[in-house]
């Protein structure tokens, strides 16, 4: 999963170089925490959140199928 989030937003940013993900473990739920260059912030939120909504339902839904509980979560 964490490899599928780097590729999107390594995809979507002007500064792939500084894209980074932190798997943090809460019990049974993996949280992936998405950092990106400040310039770059907006583009992956998008317009109204949404392709930060998106983002997230791809990465849940390949949660789904490995039998995960996943979330991700962008930090500035």
């Amino acid at each position: 999963m964490k490899e599928l989030l780097l590729y999107i937003a390594r995809s979507l940013v002007d500064h792939p170089d500084q894209v980074t993900v932190t798997e943090v473990e809460n019990g049974d739920e993996l949280t992936l925490e998405l950092r990106v260059a400040p310039e770059d912030m907006g583009k992956v939120i998008g317009r109204q959140g949404r392709i930060a909504k998106e983002i997230r339902t791809v990465v849940r839904s390949y949660a789904q199928r490995t039998g995960v509980k996943a979330s991700v979560d962008i930090v500035d």
